[in-house]
């Protein structure tokens, strides 16, 4: 029986994203190639002033009114005309909307950087832009194409997990950044997936445990077990309290280790791993490292294994897995994989792919069963 739920709305989703496809390319077609160029070249750019414009916080201060630059101004402490002409260029791009001369408002797209608001990506945005992400693109880019060395240890001189584990700011930045990642994908791995086969979800890397809590709200009969680094856990067990429930937190618990070392064990084939973009971090050495892990700690119990991970086309690869690919590249040892590049982990392992669920997102639910 398939693990698939809501087949159409997927179809629907993937026929949506292959017509945002083609409109994406539509520049390439209509500007003259010089223009062209040169607007991707300068298109950092865009990406700078959309970071000041989030670390400034300008979305909340907007909130659901208009302002005139000034009072928008006076409220950041800042240069009236600096503002206006940043705004300015946002509002150009579609971000903000200036509804009269010098007044702006949230529109749909600002109003995602608002702190307060459901869907957030305002520390995506910061965590992509910090200083930590972005010296490495624009100081060793090129010696990592040109030698495989990770950008992100070139600049730093740590590879990335290892440099938060020293650096309690970016570390807290970065999961909140995770976190974000809902408001990219939705819920759509809670509801396109039949999580009711199962009676408990061991959630191996799995930060504080949002995707669990979302899969738990949707089915009561499940419980959660977060696993995750020291670091990590000694946070997640009291971020939730006032937030969710008494009664829901009841059937989330927590665990503190290394997936390179050991995962808590399986009780039954009613068990469940799941991994939310772990594996995409690590080279194919650590990733059939951590599946005989999973293999050893669900031995003789016929539990079973969640990869929520992007796959690639084996050509032609959509802007937004090759994008991601590069971040992959820049930061990690890592990379996201073809379907062809996970069946070869999976061959070194004790676990064989049972099914490859869609979702209404550009990942996919990655299903492994114990090889018989």
């Amino acid at each position: 029986m398939s693990f698939q739920k809501n087949a159409g709305g997927v179809r629907r989703f993937a026929k949506l994203m292959k017509f945002a496809a083609w409109l994406q390319n539509l520049p390439n077609k209509l500007t003259p190639p010089p223009f062209r160029l040169i607007q991707i070249g300068s298109a950092f750019w865009q990406s700078r002033a959309l970071h000041v414009a989030v670390s400034l916080d300008i979305a909340t201060v907007l909130g659901c009114q208009p302002l005139a630059v000034e009072a928008i101004a006076e409220r950041l402490s800042a240069q009236t005309d600096a503002v206006y002409r940043l705004l300015r260029m946002l509002a150009a791009m579609g971000i903000f909307e200036e509804i009269s001369p010098r007044v702006f408002k949230n529109n749909a797209l600002s109003a995602h950087l608002r702190e307060d608001h459901p869907k957030s990506v305002k520390a995506m945005i910061l965590m992509h832009n910090s200083l930590e992400m972005s010296r490495p693109w624009y100081e060793h880019l090129e010696q990592g194409i040109r030698s495989g060395e990770v950008p992100f240890q070139l600049s730093h001189g740590r590879e990335l997990y290892a440099y938060m584990d020293v650096h309690a700011g970016f570390d807290a930045l970065f999961a909140r950044a995770m976190d974000n990642v809902e408001a990219l994908s939705g819920d759509c791995f809670a509801t396109d997936f039949d999580w009711k086969r199962f009676d408990r979800i061991i959630d191996v890397g799995g930060s504080k445990g949002s995707k669990s809590l979302v899969i738990l709200k949707r089915h009561p009969h499940l419980t959660a077990l977060v696993f995750d680094r020291e670091q990590v856990i000694q946070i997640a067990a009291s971020y939730w309290n006032g937030k969710v429930s008494p009664a829901l937190l009841s059937r989330l618990s927590y665990q503190a280790g290394d997936l390179l070392e050991l995962v808590p064990a399986a009780k039954s084939g009613k068990d469940i791993y799941l991994l939310c973009a772990v594996l995409h971090g690590m080279d194919d050495e650590s990733c059939v490292k951590v599946l005989r892990n999973l293999t050893a700690a669900g031995a003789g119990t016929g539990a079973r294994i969640a990869l929520l991970e992007m796959v690639v086309a084996e050509s032609k690869a959509d802007f937004a897995s090759a994008a991601f690919d590069m971040q992959m590249f820049m930061a990690t040892r890592g990379r996201e994989r073809t379907l062809s590049e996970w069946r070869r982990l999976f061959d070194q392992t004790g676990f064989m792919l049972e099914e490859m669920v869609a979702l209404q997102s550009p990942a996919k639910i990655l299903v492994l069963r114990p090889r018989e």
